[in-house]
């Protein structure tokens, strides 16, 4: 790894179509862009978010390395997201996707500005985000707040059902 080199993580999830598919798709897409995946966690079936008319969502948290800055990671991650067929939504409803990849965490750099928030600003309210985190990270501590994944668990008021996905 070199002195440039960060690690960061990224989440992933789909409700449309086959989204284990998808998502194993969008990993070994992602090595070609200079994203080294790490490690992966295991696949968790999530409630959506502020609706109930969408199919549930599977989701995973990557741990990655990379030399690319931050908005040149998001780039290459909304370029994907086209790809696989994202369009851009409007209205605060959130939208049905084959693929959404947010930035969770680089490194341990906070990164404030209008285009891109890192820490994610919704990390600590998402339960679909932060129960594959803590698989990963158990230890990480926000850079802001200093709480571990486990902690953000504990004091979460989103009670949103989440398991373990298991292609049957």
């Amino acid at each position: 790894m070199s002195r440039y080199t960060k690690i960061a993580y990224l989440s992933l999830g789909s409700n449309l179509g086959d989204r284990a598919a998808q998502i194993d798709q969008a990993v070994a897409a992602l090595g070609p862009t200079g994203v080294v995946v790490r490690r992966r966690s295991a696949l968790y079936e999530t409630e959506p978010v502020g609706t109930v008319s969408q199919r549930w969502f599977l989701n995973c948290v990557l741990e990655v390395e990379t030399e690319l800055m931050p908005l040149k990671l998001l780039r290459v991650l909304d370029r994907l997201e086209r790809q696989f067929g994202r369009r851009p939504r409007s209205g605060l409803q959130p939208a049905a996707r084959r693929l959404d990849i947010d930035i969770l965490v680089y490194g341990s750099h906070v990164v404030r500005l209008p285009e891109l928030t890192i820490p994610h600003p919704r990390l600590a309210e998402r339960r679909f985000v932060l129960e594959p985190l803590r698989e990963l990270a158990p230890d990480w501590r926000h850079p802001i707040t200093s709480q571990t994944p486990g902690e953000m668990l504990a004091a979460l008021a989103d009670r949103s059902a989440i398991r373990r996905f298991s292609p049957r």
